[in-house]
């Protein structure tokens, strides 16, 4: 087996991080590509480290805030693998945000809200499907014209309750 050394990796999550086997740990990968670019073979690949934390701080940190795309410095032990494809092993107990992923920008489903009222436009449709804002359907508008016109008549019925 090869000695664990000590380091700090900068890469990329791929994936939402998962939890670990036990209490308190989680598991995720790290892609780490190389630091020059200049002074290294243009196919050189990126190394993937399967890593996993038993720090309950850090596997907390990690299964509610972190996403993919997010830079992570980690730092912790490393074993290398025996074997060529065997993935490297990092045992993380260090970990730092480097630069968070930006929000993922949702081109299919969007949200508006008209004061007490939710509406929720969809690519490819014409008809809205309106709400209160404590999530009451209040119906669908034929068009974005027509929310206005829902949203009256749901006015005078209820009395001004959204």
């Amino acid at each position: 087996m090869n000695p664990p050394t000590r380091l700090a990796i900068d890469g990329y999550v791929d994936a939402i991080p998962a939890p670990g086997t036990g209490w308190g740990t989680a598991r995720f990968d790290l892609t780490h590509s190389p630091a020059d670019a200049d002074l290294i073979a243009p196919d050189a690949p990126d190394t993937v480290y399967t890593c996993t934390t038993g720090d309950p701080r850090i596997a907390d940190v990690l299964l509610r805030e972190i996403q993919p795309g997010d830079l992570l410095r980690v730092t912790g032990t490393l074993v290398q693998p025996e074997g060529p494809e065997a993935p490297a092993r990092f045992s993380v107990d260090g970990l730092e945000v480097l630069e968070a992923a930006p929000a993922p920008v949702l081109y299919d489903l969007v949200l508006e809200r008209y004061g007490d009222y939710v509406v929720v436009f969809g690519a490819g449709r014409d008809q809205v499907p309106v709400f209160t804002v404590l999530g009451q359907r209040v119906g669908l508008a034929d068009n974005p014209d027509a929310i206005a016109t829902l949203i009256d008549i749901h006015e005078r019925v209820t009395g001004g309750d959204a």
